[in-house]
């Protein structure tokens, strides 16, 4: 297909793929003449991956091209891929001015993911991302211990993780496989949270109960 079909196939605007080809987040078509490129089925896939990466993951363009970059090297395991998309997602953490209290909170973070049995690397990103977690609520007078946490992990995060890896297509193309543990790594996770905080205002409606004409309503929202 041609760009034009491309881009109606996709959904994305011509000026919009052009972009994507000179920052290499789509790879070439094949040139078919000097100012014409045929594109096919995986150009559209990409499309709609590096769309999800940046709409719904809100990842940045460098981030975006290092797990892209990482997709398509074939030398790579699918361990190897996951692990370069936490890379990508994980925010930067700065070191802590209380170096003791940054270094329990590492430890207690440590401390949980080996009682859950759970192999994570030990330079993994999540892991200061996990400790940053339980200092701020420290601060914040709510005290976390990983004991409190572990509620999360073994009831929640087991069971999808274990559904979400389960639904990698890995009947079908090394590419289509990778590609769709990226979506649910970075995609999913958005969903996860979104869906979390429609349990949470259901959960409060029961609970709390409700006013009349609706407590679901924004702060702003018209009386």
């Amino acid at each position: 297909m041609r760009i034009s079909q491309l881009s109606a196939a996709s959904g994305v605007p011509i000026p919009t793929i052009k972009y994507y080809l000179r920052e290499g987040l789509l790879p070439a078509g094949e040139q078919t003449s000097a100012t014409r490129a045929e594109y096919g089925a995986r150009h559209v896939r990409r499309l709609r991956l590096v769309r999800a990466l940046l709409e719904v993951g809100r990842l940045p363009i460098a981030a975006i091209r290092a797990v892209l970059k990482a997709v398509d090297d074939e030398t790579l395991s699918m361990h190897h891929v996951l692990g370069t998309a936490h890379y990508a997602i994980a925010p930067a953490i700065e070191p802590h001015p209380d170096a003791e209290a940054w270094h329990a909170a590492r430890s207690e973070a440590d401390r949980l993911i080996a009682d859950l049995g759970w192999q994570v690397d030990a330079h993994a990103p999540t892991r200061d991302e996990l400790a940053q977690v339980i200092l701020t609520l420290d601060r914040l007078g709510m005290p976390t211990t990983g004991e409190a946490l572990r509620p999360y992990a073994e009831t929640a995060m087991e069971l999808v993780t274990e559904h979400e890896i389960g639904t990698i297509p890995l009947d079908r193309t090394r590419e289509e496989a990778v590609e769709a543990l990226i979506i649910g790594t970075v995609v999913h996770g958005r969903a996860l949270d979104v869906l979390r905080r429609l349990a949470q205002e259901s959960a409060s409606a029961r609970i709390f109960g409700t006013r009349a004409g609706g407590a679901d309503r924004g702060p702003d929202a018209t009386p």
